[in-house]
């Protein structure tokens, strides 16, 4: 079994609303509540010796908190087929639904659940009886490690655990963020609405500082009109995530800063002489000339050519005064 015991000893965490680390916080790691390869281990570890179940899809309801905005991308494809041809390698883990006798709740492994019910087949499960605040950090502990979850995706997940009421510790663990991380993730999801988000989408090749730039011109209240006029556009929703993101951050984009100039396109030239033992590679954009060489005697004859610099200038100086 490729995965086993997710995030042993969770289930063990005090009742209170506290998470004490496990592992040292010394230097650089504060910047960590986990690293990844941390993560993965965990998730490993969660299922070890564990009876692995097979049931009906339809018998397992979704987590409580949502953490993905694409729920059909090509990620998603290439598993249905590689799961079609396969079968399922990594069981999920559920746990006993809260209020539903006979039913399970998914925490970790939503997209295999999914493909299960697009396949018409049992999905493989480990079972474990764990609380609320357990399941939230497996979930994000398991995403973390495992999911690639974008930058906004694991934002909303932070904001939907705050809103639950999970304190900024648990939602630190759970997404392996340290307190400065999470704080950007709330600034954007409090300035950027919930519905706004999700015109946009996952955006996969958008970074946390550019949600942070887009967050502090959507969060302008003279701009909300422009921002919902332009997201209910047919247009803006037919691009796709990535190019919606940058469709709505380059209309509100006014930025007075001058344009930067151009600059002139190099000139570049090659020289070699016949026995072809130095190549040299020359750029001139009118202002800046450079000379780079290699080959057998490029060393040599550039240190032969520093040593003389002064007598060629000399010699340049003097073909130049006799043109004059």
């Amino acid at each position: 079994m490729a995965r086993k015991n997710l995030l042993e000893g969770l289930a063990a965490l005090p009742d209170d609303n506290t998470v004490t680390a496990s592992y040292p916080m010394r230097g650089a790691g504060k910047s960590l509540v986990r690293s990844l390869d941390e993560l993965a281990k965990q998730a490993d570890r969660f299922l070890e010796g564990e009876a692995v179940v097979e049931f009906d899809p339809d018998l397992i309801d979704d987590s409580f908190v949502q953490d993905r905005l694409a729920q059909d991308n090509d990620d998603f494809r290439e598993l249905v087929e590689a799961i079609r041809e396969r079968g399922q390698d990594t069981p999920i883990l559920v746990r006993p639904h809260a209020t539903a006798a006979g039913r399970y709740q998914v925490v970790f492994g939503h997209r295999r659940l999914r493909a299960a019910r697009e396949l018409g087949r049992k999905v493989k499960a480990v079972v474990k009886s764990i609380d609320d605040r357990t399941h939230v950090i497996a979930q994000g502990q398991e995403n973390s490690a495992r999911a690639n979850l974008t930058f906004i995706e694991r934002a909303l997940f932070a904001r939907r655990l705050e809103d639950l009421g999970y304190d900024r510790e648990v939602i630190s663990s759970a997404l392996a963020a340290n307190a400065a991380a999470i704080s950007k993730m709330m600034s954007v999801t409090e300035r950027i609405p919930a519905d706004i988000i999700r015109a946009i989408g996952a955006a996969p090749g958008i970074g946390r500082e550019r949600w942070v730039e887009l967050s502090l011109l959507a969060g302008k209240a003279s701009n909300n009109d422009k921002v919902r006029s332009i997201v209910r556009d047919a247009d803006f929703q037919a691009l796709a995530p990535d190019e919606r993101f940058l469709a709505l951050y380059a209309a509100l984009n006014k930025s007075t800063r001058p344009v930067r100039k151009a600059e002139p396109a190099l000139a570049k030239a090659k020289w070699e002489p016949q026995d072809k033992a130095v190549l040299a590679e020359i750029k001139n954009s009118g202002k800046i000339f450079s000379l780079s060489m290699k080959a057998k005697n490029a060393a040599r004859f550039g240190d032969f050519l520093s040593r003389n610099l002064d007598a060629l200038y000399a010699q340049f100086l003097d073909e130049e005064n006799k043109g004059d």
